[in-house]
């Protein structure tokens, strides 16, 4: 079986792809989704949060979720707002956040290469989650949120993708939240051929996100049991060049000190930490630094270099974080669940971590330096597990501009 494969993508006709495009199913509460959705009639969220079409009460996983979003689907296909390309095509997507820019190729990953651990995880994935995504794919005969993947930068292949982007794209907008997005279709059968030749030879795919998606979708295929041609034994993937790729800081707040006095809390972090009192936000300039902020005031924290263990998981600063003040000092020993905790995305700014510590929500809050692509595919590559919250990846994939149906 290839490592990936063209599909024949159902996606909006051009001039209803910016109602159509939404953001990740993920991304948003029943509430927000529906606030977003409002006027919106063609919005994928009709059909990636069905649920705001029922009562307001409606569980997000009940069955009638699931049916309801087929019918809408089954909706914006008999209305011709969304078509099925006729022959299998790959898709350039570019996604553009400021002065960031990647772009990356839509294809269907094999779910072969997932179970055998070429498609690389470092994510645990939680069953309610893999279940919802299972009744999702099964209701619907397609998947319509993509898995964002990374694959090690290699001058060909991002010069093979780069080269479809001289072209006019299909699409090219701009969503709410000012993320633009361009899609390109790559129907030339010689360049179809060159891609998927160039990525069969990888040695590796990288998870990025999408955990319970991908996990989904190899559940799918073996209750179908299609065999290496069925388009089931595929799953919906983006795929970028790793060095492209943007993974944002993912910060600690904490409700208390765990009975400690700020004081006493500062004289048992120098025992791992040189701490510095900072007059400014800190946003850390490096691995192994991270910014506190407590009792009005920020501090920069930098571990002592021996510490740091070698090893691809406990050298990541969240552990580090972890291992040497939130359990010893905090109390903090699972994050997973611990309701003491919680995780703010850097998408949201230094100032969210005050604001959240100066209403008395929390008593103090950490900054912490983005974990990096290279980190995160040494963790995969070992075979380990990154802790929860290690990654903050933007700017986020839409859902709707192409799904990939399962027949």
């Amino acid at each position: 079986m290839p490592l990936i494969r063209p599909f024949a993508g159902l996606r909006p006709v051009p001039e209803r792809a910016h109602e159509v495009v939404a953001p990740p199913y993920d991304v948003l509460n029943s509430a927000e989704a529906r606030q977003r959705a409002a006027g919106r009639p063609w919005s994928f969220l009709h059909i990636s949060k069905a649920e705001i079409d029922l009562p307001e009460d409606t569980d997000p996983y009940a069955a009638a979720v699931y049916a309801k979003a087929a019918e809408n689907l089954e909706k914006m296909i008999s209305a011709g707002v969304l078509k099925r390309d006729s022959k299998p095509c790959y898709y350039v997507y570019r996604l553009s956040m400021g002065d960031h820019v990647q772009t990356g190729l839509v294809a269907a990953a094999s779910v072969a290469d997932y179970d055998s651990n070429r498609i690389r995880k470092h994510e645990f994935t939680r069953p309610a989650k893999e279940d919802d995504r299972v009744r999702q794919i099964e209701a619907l005969n397609a998947q319509t949120g993509p898995v964002l993947l990374a694959y090690r930068s290699d001058p060909v292949v991002d010069g093979l993708i780069d080269a479809v982007t001289v072209g006019a794209p299909e699409y090219d907008l701009t969503a709410d939240d000012e993320i633009r997005h361009t899609l390109w279709v790559v129907s030339d059968e010689s360049v179809i051929e060159r891609l998927s030749s160039e990525f069969d030879r990888m040695n590796a795919l990288y998870i990025a996100d999408g955990h319970h998606r991908s996990a989904a979708a190899s559940r799918v295929a073996s209750k179908l049991n299609g065999g290496p041609e069925a388009m089931s034994s595929y799953f919906l993937s983006v795929i970028f060049p790793h060095k492209q790729m943007q993974i944002l800081d993912y910060n600690r707040v904490v409700r208390d000190l765990n009975g400690l006095s700020a004081t006493v809390l500062l004289e048992k972090i120098a025992a791992a930490f040189d701490v510095e009192g900072q007059n400014e936000p800190v946003a850390p300039a490096r691995a192994g630094e991270f910014g506190m902020y407590l009792d009005g005031r920020w501090y920069r924290l930098s571990i002592h270099a021996e510490r740091v263990p070698d090893d691809p998981v406990a050298r990541l600063d969240v552990s580090v974080l972890a291992e040497n003040l939130l359990e010893p000092l905090l109390g903090i020993s699972d994050p997973r669940r611990d309701p003491r905790i919680d995780f703010v995305g850097g998408i949201r700014g230094l100032g969210e971590l005050e604001k959240r510590v100066d209403s008395g929500e929390m008593a103090v809050a950490f900054s912490l330096f983005p974990t990096s692509m290279e980190d995160l595919m040494a963790v995969a590559d070992a075979n380990q597990v990154m802790p929860p919250k290690s990654t903050w990846f933007e700017p986020k994939l839409a859902d709707g501009l192409v799904s990939h149906v399962l027949d």
